[in-house]
């Protein structure tokens, strides 16, 4: 009976796997790792109710996006894609090994929330990885190139904050570990050992993830080699710019 909990994680593998709602697939093996668990659908509910009460951050979003909106209305993408024209020595993937790098230090400090998805990745990271490409191969990318860039970009994220912020001794995935063992096991853990034991852990996500993102630039290239040669298309007037022709 105890192993039969399990079938939730199949069912989130699963569900992922298909490309379902998020949201949906979670709900759902909730439900059935509860059920087989021999909880009361109350208690089921009851439990739901608790972990939203206790992670009200996660709702966050619907203050960020308001603000995201705006700047991209004013034009925050594409002053993003002319910087990184600029710099003709940043590719693809220099930029997000750069981003991973400063997410990795900035959550090993402490400074989670300074950056993340709607704060950084959508306005400004991807934005500027795809500057990037379309000043490199100097035509329009085909959609299988933008969505390559986009998972990329959404990953290194992933990656830099997941590894970097357990080097912070206060966070709370070591908290919750030291208290787990300390209280199941009857083992003191020193939260100051793990996190230091976190250090190799990063480094090597560093090397690893950052020479898969440097090989990014090389499948670019594969896969531009046979994309006719398109113009790229000429970024947009930032709002309140104007034109000569409107002047």
């Amino acid at each position: 009976m105890p192993l039969l909990v399990l079938i939730g994680v199949a069912l989130v593998v699963a569900g992922f796997a298909l490309r379902l709602n998020p949201l949906v697939v979670v709900t759902v093996a909730g439900i059935v790792t509860g059920l087989l668990g021999g909880m009361s659908p109350l208690r089921i509910l009851d439990e739901f109710g608790t972990g939203f009460a206790g992670s009200r951050s996660v709702t966050l979003y619907i203050v960020v996006l308001p603000v995201i909106g705006i700047i991209e209305r004013f034009g925050l993408q594409e002053q993003a894609r002319r910087l990184i024209a600029k710099l003709s020595f940043l590719t693809t993937g220099r930029l997000l090994a750069a981003y991973q790098l400063i997410r990795q230090v900035t959550s090993a400090v402490g400074l989670y929330a300074a950056a993340g998805h709607p704060q950084t990745i959508r306005p400004l990271v991807y934005p500027m990885a795809e500057g990037a490409a379309v000043r490199r191969f100097g035509r329009a990318l085909p959609e299988k190139v933008l969505e390559k860039i986009k998972g990329h970009s959404a990953g290194v994220d992933n990656v830099g904050a997941f590894f970097g912020e357990d080097v912070f001794v206060a966070v709370g995935s070591i908290l919750l570990i030291t208290g787990f063992v300390d209280s199941t096991y009857h083992l003191q853990l020193d939260a100051l050992q793990i996190a230091l034991w976190a250090i190799p852990t990063a480094i090597c996500a560093f090397l690893i993830h950052g020479s898969r993102l440097l090989y990014l630039d090389r499948q670019l290239d594969r896969m531009m080699a046979g994309v006719p040669r398109t113009p790229a298309p000429r970024p947009q007037a930032a709002a309140g710019e104007g034109t000569e022709a409107h002047r």
